[in-house]
Order: C-alpha cells, then sequence, then structure tokens
C-alpha cells in the first residue's frame, strides 16, 4: 500500500524525498509503469489503473510521460542520497524522474494560494458590510 501512494505521488510531482530503502524498491516500480504508459492502448491503460487505482495518474502516464520519453530505452528516474533525517538518523533520498516538469512540484500550491485570497476578499466585504450596518 505504501509503494501505490508513493507511485501516485512520484507521477504527480515528479518528485519525492523518501528514505532510501524505499526509494531503491520504487525505482523499478515506476520504471515498469512508464514502460507500461508507453504502450498506449487499451489494455496498457487498464493494467496501469489495476495497478495505480487512480485515474488521474494513469491520464498523466498514458498523456504526458509517455510523449516526453518516447525516444528513451530506459532509466526514467533517479535516486540522489539527501543526508539523513533528523530524528531517526535514517538515510534520506530523492526520488525524481529524469527530465522533469519544475512547475509540477506546485500543483497543489497555486489552489492553496488563490483560497488564502478569496477567503481574503470574502472577509473584507464582510467586514465592510457590518460596518455599514453598525453605522445605521
Amino acid at each position: 500500500m505504501v509503494i501505490l501512494n508513493m507511485l501516485n505521488s512520484l507521477i504527480k510531482y515528479e518528485q519525492i524525498t523518501t528514505t532510501l530503502p524505499k526509494a531503491k524498491e520504487l525505482k523499478p516500480q515506476i520504471d515498469k509503469m512508464i514502460t507500461l504508459g508507453k504502450k498506449n492502448n487499451l489494455q496498457s491503460k487498464k493494467n496501469l489503473f489495476s495497478e495505480l487505482q487512480s485515474k488521474p495518474s494513469v491520464d498523466k502516464l498514458s498523456k504526458i510521460l509517455s510523449q516526453r520519453y518516447e525516444k528513451r530505452k530506459g532509466g526514467y528516474c533517479r535516486v540522489v542520497r539527501a543526508g539523513y533525517r533528523y530524528g531517526d538518523d535514517a538515510p534520506m533520498a530523492v526520488i525524481e524522474l529524469v527530465d522533469r516538469d519544475v512547475e509540477a512540484k506546485k500543483v497543489d500550491i497555486k489552489k492553496k494560494t488563490n483560497e488564502k485570497e478569496k477567503t481574503a476578499t470574502e472577509t473584507k466585504t464582510k467586514d465592510t458590510a457590518k460596518q455599514a450596518k453598525s453605522k445605521k
């Protein structure tokens, strides 16, 4: 189950930080998923969905990543050691896709900033409405 979540996160963000043993275990799995996504037929999409259980991940694999790695034979990701974790001194690593999109890391951040701006403007309008009522 841990591998499934990490696979989906790696496909979505194209770079994740985890412990070194988990990263080494994840590397062959993501390579197999990308190779399967490059076939781009119905059977491979069904196999990908049965493995990943996530439609957005399957769509990204079959549409975006398969075109990006069209000419590459293998080695779609790399594991880079990233020191040791502070609490338990576990070896950490960054696993990332080769030729990754830097903007993919900020997928969720944009939504949060927009929501904060909306709530800030809504509270300002409510405050002005309250002030107008109190003046009456």
